[in-house]
């Protein structure tokens, strides 16, 4: 049963702000807020909260009888206050937000960072004298302060992809591609419940190591070479992300200092998450590590960001971040080197915030391992 929680607080954000009303159009959000999942397409998908309480979810004709059983709009056990409304492919949303939602909506809160232009236009077409208002930032911050429940989804995804790395690295043969790896670990992580890949799963090898987004190709796995793999998993909803880098036999005195480097900021950086702290602390932890190593130049990216919903959402954690570091927020921690070519390395964990310090999630090894 979904709870009111994210409802209650996004209609306080309305009356306290003196607006008429809000509308999500972003899935996440929409699924954030009621627990009914949904991707529209190009089919419209709103969730309006008006200022005297009342709620409507605007779906896609073929999905009213799915967002009814979801909401309990039929059997009234769950969300039995918010009121399903249809939108065919015939339709225009917006004519039937303005009939249904009250054409006296004047000051209109959107998440401005998703609400398209041409969206922007339309509303702005069936609202007289609409001004729009910014509740991203709010929504952004509510979802960061993680439930026990999404914490519980969150660890789910992180066991299920650390299996997945436990066994596809018994998989690893020198002379298969980065694309072979990728297809076995894909396999896998299907094989072993995960709804989808959270991300394109990533494996690099040798000098393709050294570019931090590279893609995976026909490069060949060799000997004395690192290996990056980057991956996650959705599970129910939640998502997980891990990094680790390997070497294929024996690796030089640089490749070893390179890696021990990056291991020294990443636990150091952990080592800094306290709730009330900054941000940006972290960041600045873990560079000041890498830049005293004499590889500043080589670290490209900042340290981490947070994850749950989505594998990439607030908070954005770099040396300019000052928000404080708040109980339930949960992020990655990821530093890396990347020297051109000769190779990278990244260790990536997902690590909960407390009160009583970070809350590892990840837990496969971090020693430097030969494949």
């Amino acid at each position: 049963m979904k709870d009111h929680t994210q409802i209650t607080k996004i209609k306080d954000e309305i009356r306290n702000n003196g607006w008429d009303a809000a509308l999500l159009t972003s899935p996440i959000s929409v699924a954030f807020s009621t627990g009914f999942v949904c991707d529209p397409h190009e089919r419209f998908l709103g969730l309006l909260l008006d200022k005297d309480g009342a709620v409507a979810l605007y779906v896609p004709s073929l999905e009213k009888d799915n967002a009814e059983a979801v909401l309990g709009a039929n059997s009234g056990s769950q969300n039995p206050d918010i009121k399903v409304i249809p939108v065919a492919d015939t339709d225009n949303p917006y004519q039937i937000l303005q009939k249904t939602g009250g054409s006296s909506i004047k000051k209109l809160a959107v998440e401005k960072d998703y609400l398209r232009l041409s969206q922007a236009e339309q509303l702005h077409n069936s609202f007289s004298g609409l001004s729009l208002f910014n509740i991203g930032n709010m929504i952004a911050e509510l979802r960061s302060r993680k439930t026990p429940d999404q914490i519980s989804r969150i660890k789910i995804a992180v066991r299920l992809i650390e299996e997945v790395m436990a066994e596809g690295l018994k998989r690893v043969r020198v002379g298969m591609t980065e694309v072979d790896l990728v297809a076995e670990l894909e396999y896998l992580m299907k094989k072993k419940g995960a709804d989808y890949p959270a991300f394109g799963t990533t494996v690099l090898a040798g000098a393709n190591s050294a570019l931090p987004h590279g893609t995976p190709g026909m490069t060949k796995i060799k000997e004395g070479e690192f290996l990056l793999i980057d991956m996650g998993v959705f599970k129910d909803g939640f998502c997980s992300d891990i990094t680790r880098t390997f070497v294929i036999g024996e690796p030089t005195a640089e490749m070893e200092k390179i890696y021990h480097t990056v291991l020294a900021a990443e636990e150091a950086a952990i080592a800094a998450v306290r709730t009330g702290g900054t941000l940006a602390e972290l960041d600045r932890t873990a560079r000041r590590i890498i830049e005293d190593a004499g590889y500043g130049p080589y670290f490209t990216h900042r340290v981490g960001h947070g994850l749950g919903l989505e594998v990439h959402e607030y908070p954005s954690i770099h040396g300019e971040n000052m928000d404080k570091i708040v109980p339930g927020m949960t992020f990655t921690i990821e530093p890396g080197i990347y020297i051109p070519g000769v190779g990278g390395v990244r260790i990536e964990d997902d690590v909960l915030a407390t009160d009583s310090g970070p809350d590892v999630l990840t837990s496969f090894p971090k020693t430097l391992m030969r494949l």
